[in-house]
């Protein structure tokens, strides 16, 4: 979900604000270490919810953040796939995928590896923020010159998602009536997107993937890739993920829809040529918000945060708690980067993931899958949880035991306890894909 931002956003591991004076790093906010402030305290007369502290001015949120034509690309490459008829019956007149490449492709195309990003990740795996790309890049400690994924022995690709809003074609793209597509965008599934990145890898010329590999929504992807196109595929790595999203992910997927789409400055998707802060930023903060909860774990929350007031915020006086801070916080980042038809479509292909459509169920279809499997969980995720990485392990006939990341940070463990999966990836890796 978590590209972090989990991209999911790289990890903000303190709080924004002012530390609380006297707290001991890691003590729990509640208990013996700090006192909670707030106990025994009298409310003051007149106190109520709308009088909390006015927040710093910042500038306007912009109506969309997602890259436009005619922006710097960076260090994107595009391709153009022509068009695509979509699982749902709908059909893309055109589309084009934006990449990135690290290290070269062997002659006989066998060293090639394929990163699939997160939820509001992009192609930016690895590199320095500049222009074109804002924030460096999200996976660095994994892929890069003597990283898990060598880029001095590996081909990497990163593409940028189908119904992304970062160069590949999505809401924000320019339709054929040189109009953005806003609220016309079709329906997508993780099948459209695999079917994409199939295209990609025709016209870059590779035959075949040494590894595919993705965490979170990226995993899904994972999956599929080895579902649609078994001969494609030596080796898959899906990082806290799941084959099918149960119904708990479905229900926290749609509360998220209904921030988004509730705000009224949604305008059912044609925001794109509203004036700096009259877009649905308020939606998509919410949205983010109510995700964020589910890429951190309940005891990371208890005990970085607790109930420490946010600076000089008084909750008494409708002030905030340091982790409402923080929520906000992540809502306004993501605003800030992101396009809120883009999340919206993603978050419906996730709402639709499931392996086992059309293919007999999702045992069946793991069944099938002639990869080589590397099957990690965090064991703290409580957004895709490690029953369901077991799942996999279980029916994919070339998965070993999972491996677990251990980590008190739950779904951004993926992300933020890079040696622990660096040291899974790098091991697999070493394995080598079985010869073809």
């Amino acid at each position: 979900m978590t590209q972090p931002d989990p991209r999911t956003d790289a990890p903000d591991r303190t709080p924004p604000g002012p530390a609380v004076p006297g707290a001991r790093p890691g003590a729990g906010a509640g208990g013996l270490d700090v006192p909670d402030p707030l106990l025994g305290r009298r409310a003051r007369r007149g106190a109520t919810l709308g009088s909390r502290r006015p927040l710093p001015q910042r500038p306007p949120v912009p109506a969309t953040a997602a890259w436009r034509d005619g922006a710097d690309p960076g260090r994107r490459q595009f391709a153009d796939l022509g068009p695509l008829k979509l699982e749902s019956g709908g059909r893309l007149p055109t589309v084009r995928l934006a990449y990135e490449t690290w290290g070269e492709l062997d002659e006989d195309g066998s060293n090639a590896v394929l990163v699939l990003h997160a939820l509001t990740g992009d192609s930016h795996v690895t590199g320095d923020a500049g222009p074109g790309h804002p924030t460096p890049g999200w996976w660095q400690s994994m892929v890069g010159p003597g990283a898990p994924i060598d880029t001095d022995r590996w081909f990497v690709v990163a593409p940028n998602v189908l119904g992304g809003c970062q160069g590949s074609t999505g809401p924000a793209s320019t339709a054929p009536d040189g109009q953005p597509w806003g609220s016309r965008f079709p329906l997508l599934t993780v099948r459209d997107q695999v079917a994409a990145e199939v295209r990609l890898a025709d016209l870059l010329g590779i035959d075949a993937w040494a590894l595919v590999i993705g965490a979170s929504m990226g995993g899904h992807r994972v999956l599929e890739w080895a579902a649609t196109a078994p001969d494609r595929v030596d080796a898959i790595a899906a990082i806290a993920t799941c084959a099918q999203t149960s119904g708990d992910q479905i229900a926290g997927f749609h509360t998220q829809l209904a921030a988004v789409t509730a705000d009224p400055r949604y305008r059912d998707g044609d925001y794109y040529d509203v004036p700096d802060g009259e877009g649905p930023h308020v939606g998509l903060g919410i949205a983010r918000q109510i995700a964020h909860q589910t890429y951190r774990s309940a005891a990371e929350l208890d005990t970085r945060f607790g109930r420490i007031p946010q600076g000089a915020e008084d909750p008494l006086e409708g002030g905030r708690f340091a982790v409402q801070s923080y929520l906000d916080h992540h809502g306004d980042k993501l605003a800030r980067r992101f396009d809120a038809n883009s999340y919206v479509t993603l978050t419906r292909t996730m709402i639709t993931h499931d392996l086992g459509r059309d293919r007999g169920g999702v045992e069946a279809a793991l069944a099938q899958v002639t990869a080589r499997a590397l099957i990690v969980a965090v064991d703290s995720d409580r957004l895709f949880t490690p029953a369901q990485s077991e799942r996999m392990a279980s029916a994919i006939p070339g998965a070993g035991p999972v491996r677990y990341v251990h980590s008190e940070f739950g779904h951004d463990g993926f992300l933020i306890e890079e040696d622990q999966v660096g040291r899974h990836v790098a091991d697999f890796l070493r394995e080598r894909a079985r010869p073809r």
